[in-house]
């Protein structure tokens, strides 16, 4: 079989400054080339999610190993594409990568295409997008799985149509080269862990924040190269970076408990607790409380760290705790503000905060 040649489409415009928006003149002029140029196949990615980047990166992998002309863009519910900006004419496949769309998105193109719509997503909110059986249409498939992450998903799913492709010459083609395929592999199990909100792998807090500088990369129009340099993360490396990290806010963090004192919670009707004053650092709140409440606890006090801040010109007290069977949001939500068991926070009168102190 004779493969059209694959085409990156990687116009000029796309890398101008500015061309930053999700609708930008860079996606629609690339829409329409692909129009032109009656490109069958258009990945839609969710931007900016990792789980989506590397469904996109295995999207441009299986289409590069059959030679199939393929339009790749990002896309983002801040500015999303519109149903109508993807009339391309020839089109005959749309892969929408760890979304669905606004609601009625994916419904919307299908009604109004003719190509096959194929949708992948973990999350169950979702839920509410997918129609009943009677108005499913014949060309939209979704792929929801709440055990499995996207990104996952999607490499099962290339990875399985390349098995089912042989060549003439009888091999089978592999969506990853061995010496990628292990490295790879270990980064989808540490996305799934925190995609699926398990948080159960050794390292995984470390890992994603090690990962976290590399979301502004994610965008395929403003940085060509993103394929390549997915490709060459090492897991080994993200985690030595989000450790080395974590171990310098620890430290800065210690240096801030100098002077703490007590904390009468809601003038002792929820304990005392041990608490700090700061300057504004919301690198250094969360590690800060949490010391505080591991200090709080060695005191026999509750197990609560409250760290005070000025926030503009009101005075923020924020609480955290490493003990799972305590809930600081009860004490925020009865002055007005909210969050989870073992972080929350609220704004505090200073006249009231004082006494707390007393």
């Amino acid at each position: 079989m004779t493969h059209a040649l694959l085409r990156r489409w990687r116009p000029l415009s796309a890398l101008r400054a500015g061309a930053r928006s999700f609708r930008s003149d860079a996606a629609l002029e690339a829409l329409s080339k692909a129009s032109e140029d009656k490109v069958p196949n258009l990945v839609l990615y969710n931007y900016p999610s990792f789980s989506g980047a590397f469904s996109a990166l295995f999207a441009h992998l299986f289409h590069c190993r059959l030679n199939l002309p393929c339009l790749i863009l990002p896309f983002s519910s801040v500015e999303p594409l519109w149903v109508e900006d993807l009339y391309i004419e020839g089109l005959k496949r749309c892969y929408l990568l760890d979304f669905l769309g606004p609601k009625g998105f994916a419904m919307k193109l299908a009604q109004r295409s003719s190509c096959e719509i194929i949708g992948f997503d973990h999350r169950k909110s979702v839920l509410a997008q997918i129609p009943p059986a009677e108005d499913h249409p014949d060309n939209l498939t979704f792929h929801i799985d709440f055990e499995k992450s996207s990104s996952r998903a999607v490499y099962d799913y290339f990875s399985d149509k390349l098995t089912d492709m042989r060549f003439t010459n009888g091999l089978v083609a592999s969506l990853l080269d061995p010496k990628d395929q292990d490295r790879v592999e270990i980064i989808l199990k540490l996305i799934e862990d925190g995609d699926l909100r398990r948080w159960s792998l050794a390292d995984i807090r470390a890992f994603n924040i090690g990962l976290r500088e590399w979301r502004s990369r994610l965008n395929c129009i403003t940085n060509p190269y993103v394929y390549e340099q997915l490709l060459e993360l090492s897991s080994n490396d993200l985690i030595t970076k989000g450790n080395s990290y974590i171990s310098s806010l620890h430290t800065a963090a210690h240096k801030s408990l100098a002077n703490i004192f007590k904390v009468r919670l809601g003038r002792g009707l929820y304990g005392v607790c041990l608490g700090v004053k700061v300057d504004q650092n919301s690198n250094l709140i969360d590690e800060i409380g949490k010391q505080l409440s591991v200090k709080s606890a060695a005191a026999g006090l509750r197990p609560i760290g409250a760290v005070v801040y000025m926030q503009r010109k009101n005075l923020k007290m924020c609480l955290r705790s490493t003990d799972n069977d305590i809930d600081t949001s009860e004490v925020a939500k009865a002055y007005g503000g909210g969050g989870s068991p073992s972080s929350s926070s609220f704004i505090i009168r200073m006249d009231e905060y004082n006494q707390w102190l007393s």
